[in-house]
């Protein structure tokens, strides 16, 4: 496999196109009219335009990218994430093409593509579930049956999918009825299938990742652990790894349940497999994503592990050139999703030209992007800008890395979420570790960020007011009135 078509755009195109420079691994990129001037687009040695802005019209169409990956000799194709990277038709027809996919079989992603049936295998390899419903609800009755044999509060939740979609909380017996309704109608408008469960709701759960690598030969392994309790709208926003609450017995524990699971579905490739954690540190199987995670780079830097790398291995038929007991947690990683969101108005999406855009350097700090100053933030996708990841020797150096990278981070022209990635790293429910999912609604309020923009314009006044008092001594004392440093004005400033 000399050249791979890497079937996504932005930031996950740019990081798998640097990987295969690295193996001596051509590319080529698919892109969009929207993304005609992209980075990633440049940066392929082949790149072809395969339709319209919208997605439905170029990312996700099926018959374009394999006639792409045939027209320029490419052996394999690797969908990122997102997209078609969890399509079981796409895996399929992309083998039948003789192609191949850098990523799990079909029918692996069918299996677990489901939650019904991924719960289904789970609880058949005595992995933990969150007491529930054994299958989809048929109708209001069995639902109201379930619910007094589960207990309140509950959740509803969409078989296909995720996001949050399709997903419904329940206090009490009388608001079945209206809140199941909603959820099915919701399922069906975002997924096609109206098919929904019940389970317990777990009031103050912690979400906990397990990263695998599996190869064809029936090897796999875990590579620890990631927390990404910090999210707004069901949607991840801050990540790290390792958790400041696993134990080694419970990380050992969680560890083997992946692994199992992912031998349980004939699994390849990069996966993960996601639970809730509870409060008294009992773990549950939340699903499993049968592709690379956004938040991979946390985990590769604690491991030492290139995942696409592995990827590209694996799918070529090598063995894993490591076990279980080869790895080890070094240090401490953070991860921060830089959005073109608004955080002080319900984090709602901001588009506009990257007026400014300048990235923090310096050690331990690692960039994942697919922009450059001066482009726009397009409306048709996904609002990331980029991804921010450090990586230090503890987790306290970690958060100090991490404020100083966000404060070097240099962004105008759109609002983004750095401000409040820094608010939520140095709250301290989070530098305490005792933080949950509902981090967002029990810490976080929008008017929050205004009064740390009035410190740091308070400061700022303070600064430029002692500057000015020493030119004016300065002045006093010279008799020269050019004597006051604009050099050192900008450098202080700035």
């Amino acid at each position: 496999m000399d050249k791979i078509l890497v079937a996504n755009r932005g930031e996950i195109a740019m990081r798998i196109m640097r990987t295969c420079r690295e193996m001596n691994i051509k590319t080529v990129a698919v892109f969009s009219e929207a993304d005609r001037n992209s980075l990633f687009v440049r940066y392929a040695d082949e790149a072809y335009c395969i339709g319209p802005a919208a997605s439905s019209e170029s990312y996700l169409v099926i018959d374009k990218i394999i006639a792409v990956a045939k027209q320029s000799g490419a052996q394999g194709i690797h969908p990122g994430y997102g997209f078609l990277s969890e399509n079981a038709d796409f895996a399929r027809l992309v083998q039948e093409q003789g192609l191949t996919l850098i990523g799990p079989p079909a029918s692996a992603m069918e299996v677990m593509g489901d939650k019904l049936s991924a719960k289904e295998t789970a609880k058949a390899h005595n992995v933990p579930l969150v007491p529930g419903s054994d299958g989809a609800v048929e109708d209001i009755e069995e639902a109201k049956v379930i619910a007094r044999e589960v207990g309140f509060p509950l959740l509803i939740k969409a078989s296909a999918g995720g996001g949050g979609k399709g997903m419904r909380a329940v206090y009490e017996e009388s608001e079945i009825d209206e809140q199941l309704g909603l959820a099915m109608r919701e399922a069906k408008s975002a997924f096609g299938d109206p098919s929904v469960f019940i389970e317990r709701y777990v009031t103050s759960p912690r979400h906990i990742e397990i990263q695998i690598l599996a190869d064809t030969h029936g090897n796999c392994v875990h590579l620890f652990e990631r927390e990404c309790s910090i999210q707004r709208r069901h949607q991840k926003v801050v990540e790290e790894a390792p958790s400041s609450v696993l134990t080694p017995e419970l990380r050992e524990a969680m560890g083997a349940c992946a692994v199992n699971l992912a031998k349980a579905c004939d699994y390849v490739g990069a996966g993960t497999v996601e639970f809730l954690l509870d409060e008294k540190l009992n773990f549950y199987f939340l699903e499993m994503n049968t592709r690379l995670q956004v938040e991979h780079p946390v985990s590769e830097l604690i491991s030492g592990v290139d995942l696409v790398k592995q990827q590209i291995l694996v799918a070529r038929g090598e063995k894993l050139a490591f076990t279980q007991d080869d790895l080890r947690i070094n240090g401490h990683s953070l991860e921060v999703r830089v959005y073109a969101e608004d955080p002080q108005n319900n984090f709602l999406p901001d588009i506009g030209k990257l007026k400014t855009y300048r990235l923090p350097q310096g050690p331990g700090v690692r960039v994942d992007d697919g922009f450059e100053e001066g482009m726009d933030i397009p409306i048709y996708y996904d609002p990331m800008i980029a991804k921010l990841i450090v990586h230090a020797q503890t987790r306290e150096d970690a958060i100090g890395r991490m404020t100083r990278a966000i404060e070097e981070y240099k962004i105008s022209g759109v609002k983004t979420t750095l401000d409040f990635c820094k608010f939520a790293i140095n709250h301290p429910a989070f530098v305490s570790g005792n933080f949950d999912t509902h981090f967002v609604e029990d810490h976080f309020k929008p008017e929050m960020l205004d009064a740390s923009d009035l410190d740091e314009e308070t400061a700022l006044a303070a600064v430029i007011g002692m500057l000015e008092q020493d030119a004016e001594m300065s002045e006093s004392v010279s008799g020269e009135s050019a004597s006051i440093s604009q050099w050192k004005l900008n450098r202080r400033i700035n």
